[in-house]
């Protein structure tokens, strides 16, 4: 059986790695006493699929995983004991047993919504909303993003479905797939680059909102609807 859970991340432990979130929840899961299956082989290890990796730094009110278990004991029930474990900096949100048809959380990734601030060390330039506006309007926006492999050109328009100001920063909802990932730092940073506007370290807080998948009629809707 294969079950989703919903999480947030915040406070300290928005320092915390992927990796280091991996194992926090490995032993979350065997505290919780969650009946959970294992591989097979020389090495068992707890079968489980996290969504979208965090960004170190970032916030967030829609991470996911996916774990496989022996048993279930309901929903209710495995996240009070899930929560029950946790440390301050993360809540359980929302369990799900999922139906055998359905993707792992990883790849049903299609987007992925976030709202931006500016730190304490950054004041942006009066009248960047419009210009952040008019930016956006634009029909191709060319950019040049760094990969592991080197270069690639790319339009960011593409990668992002919407874009508005608010009072409190920027709302941005983005690719999120796994072969077409846009941060939106990297969009920001773009922004004010072409602004000719030299940022300081870490200019931006961000949060991520909710992760998306798109259901069956090709619109988007969180990982557990």
């Amino acid at each position: 059986m294969k079950v989703r859970i919903k999480f947030s991340k915040y406070g300290a432990l928005r320092f915390i790695g992927h990796l280091d979130v991996m194992r926090y929840f490995q032993k979350a899961i065997r505290r919780a006493e969650i009946d959970i299956a294992y591989s097979e082989g020389f090495s068992p290890h707890q079968i489980m699929s996290f969504a979208s990796p965090l960004s170190v730094g970032h916030t967030s009110s829609g991470e996911y995983f996916d774990i496989e278990v022996n048993s279930f004991t309901g929903e209710e029930d495995m996240q009070k004991r899930l929560q029950d474990v946790m440390a301050e900096g993360i809540d359980i949100l929302k369990i799900k047993l999922l139906p055998e048809k359905e993707k792992n959380a990883m790849a049903s990734v299609a987007a992925a919504d976030y709202l931006l601030t500016f730190s304490e060390c950054f004041t942006p330039p009066e009248g960047w909303q419009e210009q952040l506006l008019k930016f956006y309007a634009q029909e191709t926006i060319p950019a040049v993003k760094k990969t592991k492999k080197g270069e690639r050109e790319m339009n960011l328009k593409e990668g992002i479905y919407r874009l508005e100001t608010r009072k409190e920063g920027v709302y941005m909802l983005l690719d999120a797939g796994s072969g077409s990932n846009l941060k939106p730092g990297f969009v920001m940073d773009f922004f004010f680059e072409k602004q000719g506007v030299l940022l300081p370290e870490y200019p931006f807080r961000i949060h991520r909102i909710e992760t998306y998948k798109r259901n069956d009629g090709g619109s988007l809707e969180p990982l557990i609807p």
